[in-house]
């Protein structure tokens, strides 16, 4: 049996910390995905299980802010193996943790939240898109329109645009699925 909770941020400790004494002492994993688009959030999912019952699953879910407004409580004083994933969702989500140990893992110095969908894949759109269909297509054909490669906002949307002005994240976020460019009208 599979419980989820939505947690609000400032009891994310505290429900964390009821979770283990209930029982759900065997911590899993800590992971995160970003919620642009139905809310302006970065989602943050703990999953505890009890050790008698294995298939008795706590899912302890939380929202922090996207612009770092909020800091996510560490529960590394709780399960020692959560520092490393908050490491992780901090470096990969640009989430803010508390915790004692901030250290980089797996990116360099400069690299800012690459699995956020509002972060653009700039290294895809450097390289041409062949808007390839099967495997073993190198080109696209005359007839289609271009296309451009899953991770890159339409060009409408971000890069050099008339406006000049900041692109709204949601709807960066909603042109990265990749394939025909959109173009107004």
């Amino acid at each position: 049996m599979i419980t989820v909770r939505e947690v609000p941020l400032e009891q994310w400790h505290e429900a964390v910390a009821a979770a283990r004494t209930d029982g759900h002492c065997w911590f899993d994993s800590l992971d995160a995905f970003d919620d642009i688009g139905r809310r302006e959030l970065i989602m943050v999912t703990v999953r505890l299980v009890r050790p008698d019952r294995p298939d008795d699953v706590a899912l302890l879910r939380t929202g922090v802010p996207r612009d770092a407004a909020a800091a996510l409580p560490s529960i590394g004083d709780l399960f020692a193996g959560a520092l490393w994933c908050e490491r992780e969702v901090a470096e990969l989500f640009g989430v803010e943790v508390s915790g004692p140990d901030r250290r980089r893992l797996l990116l360099p110095e400069g690299v800012q939240a690459p699995l956020r969908k509002d972060h653009v894949l700039a290294a895809r759109t450097v390289s041409s898109w062949p808007g390839a269909k099967e495997p073993g297509e190198s080109e696209a054909a005359p007839s289609r329109r271009r296309m451009v490669p899953p991770g890159v906002p339409d060009p409408q949307v971000w890069g050099d645009r008339a406006d000049a002005g900041a692109p709204d994240p949601a709807e960066v976020a909603a042109s990265v699925a990749g394939g025909r460019v959109r173009r107004r009208r």
